[in-house]
């Protein structure tokens, strides 16, 4: 009866362990396939007649870009004088060594020069200068480049001093309510503090000095239970932060009466990326998964009827980053089918290009966090009627994350450059005159999702799911150079000998000896 008693009790006992590690089981799904990590498949699915390029690597460009409208564009002259590319512009192939000559005979180098010069010394070594053992979702310089912010998804932030070159890490944060991870930073205009933001109803305000402990919350009071904020940002003043959120809406948060000011319907779908078109801080960009860039007025702004000022349609895919030039005039915008635009906002899109580019989007049937890319959006040649951007740019890949892309400093390159992060690891600079690829950065072993240019030197930080903060800076080879391998970066290339220099020396050799 004892032995009956104690098989029952184990067979009780091993039933009830069953039960609690498919109940754990269950809600550890549960959580990966609400954050992504895990998707669902109709059984009736059928990809046979889609196409995938080869995972995360980029696409090979075998036809020059089409440059027809961005030549006749106000922004092409502009970068030009920028970048002291029609300061002798009669004359070709300028050297550098005439440039200096000129300058020895009269006045110094002109902004133009100096950034002429700098073009031709683009970043190509790199140095590691972090490592954390998660990947790192975040990083970008402070607005006068003291200081260099990084978040990655171990849920810290790390603020390092950047002076003379070196990263000295001053700060560790630990950040508050991270679901997932950290997925956007700004630093506030006057440096004092740095804002984040994740699957989180709140945003964190903390100081960049003092006590980090001391973390303000921002509270946005959204409808939805399931909410993140995936881009944010300063106003000029400091005074408002402005958030891009999954469920469609634009966020206002007023720090000063230490409320949500405005909550605009904006998109149907992800609003992925947020910013202000320039120090005025009255005019906004916002993009997300519907394709659509939208241009609003600050001064305009209504919850009960909102409208954009206008819309820019093109893309064929969900946008992941809006770039604004400073202007008020320009931006870039990465997007999901594989490509970078660039837009003049007082060219805005008509009703039929918005359609367009929403039904060019509805036909997507492929998930860039986890599939690859269809052959098709490689393949597509053609600009969607109705699309009024003035350049679009080829060349890397945007898979896993919504990867970012910047114009160059103007301080130095004349922004000259736009410069992106690559699901294959790299870092994709091109250049905007041309819509060619001028320089890759190869070194990652990850996606590199977040990229930043110091403000006033020629040095790039890229950051990657690979855990890895890689600096890049220029190093000994004349004119620009393509950057290969992790390997290659500490090894010196020996000089190179013309030809015609050994067939004379040669000669002369000879005439000696018959003399």
């Amino acid at each position: 009866m004892c032995s009956l008693y104690s098989v029952i009790r184990s067979t009780i006992t091993l039933l009830f362990l069953y039960i609690r590690r498919f109940y754990l089981s269950s809600r550890r799904l549960c959580l990966m396939i609400f954050i992504g990590q895990v998707h669902i498949i109709a059984s009736d699915h059928d990809d046979s007649d889609e196409e995938y390029a080869a995972n995360a690597q980029p696409p090979k460009i075998t036809s020059l870009p089409n440059t027809s409208r961005l030549d006749k564009s106000e922004i092409s002259l502009a970068t030009k004088q920028a970048c002291g590319l029609r300061e002798d512009s009669g004359k070709k192939n300028v050297s550098i060594a005439s440039m200096i000559q000129k300058r020895a005979l009269g006045s110094g180098f002109s902004i133009g020069e100096k950034c002429r010069i700098s073009s031709n010394f683009l970043p190509n070594k790199s140095r590691q200068v972090a490592k954390y053992n998660s990947k790192a979702f975040c990083g970008s310089y402070s607005k006068d480049g003291r200081f260099f912010l990084t978040a990655s998804q171990d849920k810290f932030l790390r603020l390092y001093h950047t002076d003379d070159g070196e990263f000295v890490e001053f700060k560790k944060i630990s950040a508050r309510d991270v679901g997932w991870s950290i997925l956007d930073t700004a630093f506030s205009p006057d440096g004092n503090y740095i804002v984040y933001s994740s699957w989180s109803e709140c945003l964190y305000l903390c100081p960049v000095y003092g006590d980090s402990n001391a973390q303000e919350s921002l509270s946005l009071c959204p409808e939805d239970r399931r909410f993140c904020i995936f881009s944010l940002v300063f106003s000029s003043d400091g005074r408002e932060i402005l958030g891009g959120a999954n469920d469609g809406f634009l966020y206002v948060y007023d720090r000063e009466c230490h409320q949500r000011a405005f909550r605009i319907e904006g998109h149907d779908d992800d609003v992925n990326t947020v910013a202000f078109a320039d120090n005025t801080s009255q005019i906004l960009y916002s993009a997300g998964d519907d394709g659509l860039c939208k241009v609003w007025d600050r001064r305009t702004l209504s919850e009960t009827d909102p409208h954009p000022v206008g819309v820019l349609a093109g893309h064929m895919d969900g946008i992941t980053y809006i770039d604004p030039r400073g202007d008020g005039r320009y931006l870039v915008t990465n997007s999901k089918d594989q490509t970078i635009k660039l837009w003049d906002v007082r060219a805005f899109s008509d009703q039929n290009g918005e359609q367009n580019t929403r039904k060019a989007v509805a036909n997507q049937n492929w998930d860039y966090r986890w599939q690859r890319v269809p052959r098709r959006l490689y393949k597509a040649k053609n600009m969607l009627e109705g699309d009024t951007s003035i350049m679009t740019y080829r060349g890397h890949s945007v898979l896993q994350t919504l990867i970012r892309c910047h114009f160059s400093p103007s301080a130095t390159t004349g922004q000259r450059y736009i410069y992106t992060g690559c699901a294959s690891g790299r870092v994709i600079i091109y250049d905007v005159l041309t819509g060619q690829i001028v320089n890759t950065l190869v070194g990652h072993k990850g996606c590199v999702r977040d990229v930043s240019w110091h403000p006033f030197h020629q040095e790039i930080v890229s950051t990657s799911w690979d855990g890895a903060i890689i600096s890049w800076r220029y190093s000994g080879k004349t004119g620009l150079y393509h950057y290969e391998s992790e390997d290659e970066s500490d090894t010196e290339t020996p000089p190179r000998t013309l030809r015609r220099s050994q067939r004379i020396a040669a000669q002369r050799a000879k005439h000696a000896a018959a003399c």
